[in-house]
Parts: C-alpha cells; structure tokens; sequence
C-alpha cells in the first residue's frame, strides 16, 4: 500500500489516506512521523478486528462473508462522509476487497471514480488453506468462509469503476469470472535506490533465512511444514548450518522452539538489514495469492531465494536462472544443497533476480503505469 502512496506522492499528487488502525496493528496517530503526516494527511478509525466466537458461530446459517462483516464500523463510516463531504476527489482506491462496503457511501457523497487495488484473489487463499486442513470440523468451517468470501468477491467485480490487480494472472482470473469494467495488472513496486544502499553489513554463508508476518496462516503452515519435512534432511547434512527466523507477532511455540542452529529472532529493527546480513531465502508457502513481496525483496537485495511454485506466483521468475523452485520436502531439501555447497551460484542467482526487479517492479515505472489506467477511466 505504501509503496502506491509514496510514489503518487512523489509523482505530485495529493494523496489523502484514511486507514484502519485495528487490535491487529494498532499504532499511536502521534508516533507517525510528522513528514509523513504532511505527506498522505493520514487518518484513522478503529475497528476491533477480533474474531468473536458468537458472531463467527451464528455466521454459519447466513450466506454473509464473516471476512468482510468484520470490516464493517459506524467509526470508519462517519469518517469517510466527513472526509467526502469537505474534499472533493478524483479517484477513491480501495486497498483490498474488505472495504468494498463502503461503495455506497462513496457513490453517494463523492462523483470520484473507485478503484479496487486487489492485493489477492482473497477467497482463494482460504480455499487452499482449507484444502491442505486436515481437522474435519474447522474444514467444514473454513468451507464455508471461503465460499462465501468467494460469492462477495465475485460478486462485487463489476462494482467499482476499474479494478488493479496485483499480478496478470490475478487478472485473468477476473475477467474469467465476469469482470467487464476496465482492469489491469500492476506489481509491487520498490524503490530501487532503497535497495541499493550501502550498508556494511557482513552475509553470513551460509546461512538460511526466512521473514514474514507470522500472524498470516500461509506464513505459519508454510514455518511448520519446513521444521517438520525439509530441515531433518537439512541439518542432517549441513550440521553447522544456521537458519534464522523473523517477523512479527511471532507465535509463543516459534519463540519458544529451542531446536539446535535455529534463531528465532522476532519482529527485527530494520527488515533489509536482516536480509542483507544472510545468504539464502526461503519461502515455503502452499497456499496464499498475489504476490510475495518478501521474495521481491530479497531478489532486490541479490539474495538467492528457494520458493514453492505457489510462493513465487505472480513474479516472472525462471527455475535455475534467478530463483530455485521446489515444491516437495526432497525437491526443497536439494535446491538448498545447490545453494550452500557454491557461493557462486547464489550470487548468480542474486546478480540475475536483481535484474528482474529492476526490469519488472521499478516503482517509478509502475506509478506512471497506475496514472495512465486513471486518466483512461
């Protein structure tokens, strides 16, 4: 989200950003540096995004996305009319599929045309997780959330006045399903410059390394299945070999885990300097959509990067050229081997993913992109 933010900013637009500040990830508005205040005029309301037993259970015998009901606050409502109301505007973007709710609001005190950014195909996230569950009752469960997520989604498509979806294939899927208002596919972009930073950071080779949000449910099943099917074989092999984990709100059996050449480090200070400090990326996702940005990341940064197909989705990568595809405990486990048995191979790979984020996800590029689907609708 921040990326499109800063860059139509530094494109010289004014950008106004009105977020929902949850339970989830709550922050205090005054800790928001102040150029960055100035810059997006941020705003935001609370919504208590905690999933309440009762309303989950009752959910059950509707054909409502609980997904979406949970987006759903008088608080963020009465914001949106006042901002409306005083300014006038000539796009509203939605930033995920969950506050498409609020399309009326807008319709009614706003002539602004209403971009839906799709970060995901959402419903198919919780398709596959619920695919891979094994627990019949919270199969049965996650069922139904994805179902009706899937009817929402679907049904909304022709809704907005044009839709951005992340990757091309996101897009056809879309149109595939009955999209017919103007869409187009536009990738995470970075700042390329960010990333070209020096910064006197030793890599450790070899060394894995893995970084996420560990409060997404791809993320945490991809951590288990890694532990429990690929690092056995990994650590049998390579005895002295260290795997490090970071990212936030880290679960208490990860933190706790205790298993020899593993460091749990949590949430760390500065993401790119985690990344620089280490050698090799791995991704072992299984459900999910959209795009990684922590691949793209790390690609940026020069790192090879060990994926699942399904992890990579949506990133033009090519197996063996600019990343490593497995997508089984073996294929996994040898993909590894290739990396840490020659440093040349990983800084081939890194020299050759870096080249691909230059061509494809330079963030100036795709901002003029983004400028050009506004002033054709």
């Amino acid at each position: 989200m921040n990326a499109l933010i800063e860059g139509l900013a530094d494109a010289g637009h004014k950008v106004k950003v009105l977020a929902i500040n949850s339970n989830k990830y709550g922050i205090d508005v005054n800790e928001i540096p102040e150029y960055y205040r100035k810059k997006t005029n941020i705003e935001t309301a609370y919504i208590n995004l905690a999933i309440k037993p009762l309303d989950a259970f009752i959910n059950l015998f509707t054909n409502k996305s609980y997904h979406v009901q949970r987006f759903i606050s008088k608080d963020f409502e009465e914001k949106l009319i006042r901002i409306l109301s005083k300014e006038d505007f000539d796009i509203v973007q939605f930033e995920t599929l969950f506050i498409s709710p609020y399309i009326e609001i807008i319709r009614k005190y706003s002539r602004a045309k209403i971009i839906l950014r799709s970060h995901n195909i959402e419903h198919i996230i919780w398709r596959r997780v619920a695919e891979i569950t094994t627990n019949p009752l919270k199969k049965y469960y996650l069922g139904h959330l994805w179902k009706t997520l899937r009817d929402y989604e679907l049904g909304k498509l022709n809704d907005y006045d044009g839709i951005v979806t992340i990757t091309k294939n996101d897009g056809d899927f879309f149109i595939k399903n009955g999209c017919n208002i103007p869409l187009t596919a536009i990738p995470f972009g970075i700042n390329l410059e960010k990333f070209k930073a020096e910064r006197n950071i030793e890599t450790r080779f070899p060394s894995l390394f893995l970084i996420g949000a560990m409060n997404w449910i791809p993320n945490i099943e991809g951590v288990k299945w890694f532990l429990d099917k690929v690092w056995p074989t990994v650590t049998k092999n390579f005895p002295d070999l260290k795997l490090y984990l970071a990212g936030r709100e880290m679960p208490d059996w990860l933190t706790n885990l205790n298993m020899e050449n593993i460091e749990v480090l949590g949430e760390v200070d500065d993401a790119l300097d985690f990344i620089a400090s280490n050698a090799i990326e791995v991704v072992p996702l299984f459900s999910g959509s959209g795009i990684r940005i922590k691949i793209i990341e790390g690609m940026a940064m020069g790192k090879a990067v060990v994926s699942t197909s399904i992890g990579a989705e949506g990133i033009n990568v090519e197996h063996e050229k600019n990343i490593m595809l497995a997508d089984d405990p073996e294929s996994f486990y040898q993909a590894i081997k290739k990396c840490v048995e020659s440093r040349q191979y990983c800084s081939e790979l890194g020299e050759n993913a870096r080249q691909l984020i230059e061509k494809d996800h330079d963030n100036k590029k795709l901002i003029k992109k983004l400028e050009m689907f506004y002033q054709s609708i």
